[in-house]
Parts: C-alpha cells; structure tokens; sequence
C-alpha cells in the first residue's frame, strides 16, 4: 500500500517526506497553478524533496505537442516521472504512444470500460476520482466503482490510483474496495495518524508509567 500527497506546494511536500511515510506525489494543472514558482521550477523543486514518483499531467491538446510536453517533463523529473494523461480519446491514443517510453497513468476515469482501455493502451496506472465518482455517477455506481476498477484490472500489471480523496473515512473506503494506491491532500494525510483516544492513552501513561529516561 502506498500512500501519496496530492499537492505541487514544495513546503507540503518537505513536511510529508519528513513524516517517513510518504514518498511520492500527483499533480495536476491547477495544483501547479497553485505554487508560487513557475511549473518548471515547483517540479523540479519537488524531484529534489520526494524519493519516489511525480504524476505529472500533460496539458497539451495534439499529438506532437504532447510528445514534446512529455520529453521536457521527463528532462526535469527523469526517472521519477509518471505521466498523467487524461482518459479521453486523444488521450488514449497519446498514452498508446508514450507509455512505449515513459510510465504513464490515465486519469479522471469514471467506467471500467475506461480503465481496460487504458491496460490495452500501455498505461501502467489508472487514476480515479473517489469523492467525485460518488458525487457525480447514479446513486450506488459511484461507489462501486473502485471494487469495478480493481476487479477489471486484477492480473493486468495496470495498477488503480484513488485520487483527490478529501478525508479519511475516503482514503479508508478506496482501501477496503482494494485500491493500492492512494492520494490526499496534506490536510486529509496529517489527519491519518490522529486519534483523541490515542492521546489518551500516551498522557496516561505518562501519568502513571517510567521509562529509561524519565
């Protein structure tokens, strides 16, 4: 399992790497609008800080623009790099092109279908948005469908990434549906490790324990 900050502000992600248990990051194009360095900058300011991967989202419209998008993405992230492209029919055949070079995720799928078109087009993940699956697919569809991506793409090599889930309980619910991956904003992951009863139970012992320093 593999937990994921979903985020281009480098100061989240220098505090998450320091937690220890979060290596790696996803972006998309309104995150990066979001820090206050130029993309190129926040992206090669993350590389520095997170040990493991960066998604990167192509925001190109055409084939040849794509490749050159992905080449400076990869020029700046090198073997980091995950490229993120959105699950459209250009999309799809892009991710056919240039998951044959660099490892690429299909994002904002909504439909198994979706998900298996995206195995068959080399893609090595297959990003989905919880919170707004359940939001905006019929009552019950958006709640099976991580189950539904999981079970499609069992044995395939593809991976399923939950992506944007905006609180715990979330990050928990895309888990029990089988997803491996999982990505939240800073303020959803600090919440992880809290607990009130937890606190508790530290101050307790403080109250009425030693230990070889105290």
């Amino acid at each position: 399992m593999q937990l994921l900050l979903d985020s281009a502000i480098v100061n989240e992600a220098r505090q998450a790497v320091a937690w220890g248990w979060v290596k790696s990051a996803t972006t998309n194009p309104t995150l990066l609008a979001q820090s206050e360095l130029p993309p190129a900058q926040t992206l090669k300011e993350l590389a520095a800080t997170l040990p493991g991967q960066i998604f990167y989202q192509l925001t190109a419209d055409n084939l040849e623009d794509m490749r050159l998008e992905a080449a400076k993405a990869a020029d700046i992230l090198g073997a980091k790099l995950v490229l993120k492209i959105p699950a459209t029919p250009l999309g799809f055949q892009a991710t056919a092109q240039l998951s044959q070079k660099y490892p690429c995720a299909v994002t904002s799928i909504f439909t198994p279908a979706q998900a298996m078109t995206a195995h068959c087009a080399g893609a090595r993940y297959a990003l989905y948005y919880h919170n707004r699956a359940k939001r905006l697919l019929p009552a019950g569809q958006g709640e099976r469908l991580a189950a539904e991506l999981v079970q499609v793409l069992d044995g395939t090599g593809t991976e399923v990434v939950a992506a944007s889930l905006k609180s715990p309980a979330e990050i928990v619910e895309s888990r029990q549906a089988g997803v491996a991956m999982l990505s939240a904003k800073f303020e959803v992951l600090a919440l992880l490790p809290c607990n009130e009863f937890s606190e508790q139970a530290v101050q307790d012992f403080k109250a009425t324990g030693s230990g070889l320093l105290n």
